[in-house]
């Protein structure tokens, strides 16, 4: 399965521009089965998912980008955002004993919101977004070495604020994803990869 693990919209992140509907649209004419939705620091669209997700027939999931004071992780498996910011190797111990998934998110964007060579000592990590769609080819090959270095499972998104992106780096899953618990598994199990559209479809990274 094809998953753009990544995608921000406008109802729950200023900084994007996209609509729910826009983003599912947009997902099915790529070839993508599903997209996760993980809004700044909350999962406030979870409820809201689940109907769009039925009306649609399209898989939605829902987590969340949470920035940890050493950086941005991507939330799978918490029912709602830290009350407070949090050190990065808390929030992952935190998740953990949620039974979810901590991901680096954009590790070596230069942005002031990543996790860079940090992650070496970040036990419990669950994965790496080795490419991501608002980061440098360069900086996201930086972050495919350090992930396969550490032999942690790679993924990608296109962490989208506008329609257009949506799909521009996507997982491939080994599994068949119907649910947060199945992905949560998946990703521990490392029964993914990143993957990259172009004009035929997607290839694997």
């Amino acid at each position: 399965m094809l998953i753009d693990i990544h995608v921000h919209t406008c109802k729950h992140s200023p900084c994007s521009r996209i609509e729910p509907q826009e983003a599912v649209l947009k997902a099915r004419e790529m070839g993508l089965d599903g997209i996760c939705i993980t809004d700044h620091d909350n999962c406030h669209f979870r409820s809201e998912a689940e109907v769009l997700s039925r009306e649609t027939n399209f898989l939605i999931l829902v987590g969340m980008e949470v920035l940890s004071y050493e950086g941005d992780l991507l939330i799978f498996g918490l029912d709602e955002a830290p009350a407070q910011k949090m050190h990065a190797r808390d929030l992952i111990a935190l998740v953990n004993r949620k039974s979810g998934v901590a991901i680096a998110a954009h590790p070596f964007r230069d942005n002031g919101r990543a996790l860079g060579e940090s992650i070496r000592e970040l036990e419990g990590l669950s994965g790496v977004e080795s490419f991501n769609g608002n980061t440098s080819l360069a900086d996201n090959y930086r972050a495919d070495a350090l992930g396969k270095s550490l032999f942690l499972p790679l993924l990608g998104g296109s962490d989208a604020h506008s329609v257009e992106r949506v799909g521009c780096y996507a997982t491939y899953f080994s599994a068949d994803i119907n649910s947060t618990a199945a992905f949560i598994s998946a990703v521990k199990g490392g029964l993914v990869c990143p993957v990259a559209h172009e004009v035929n479809g997607f290839y694997k990274l």
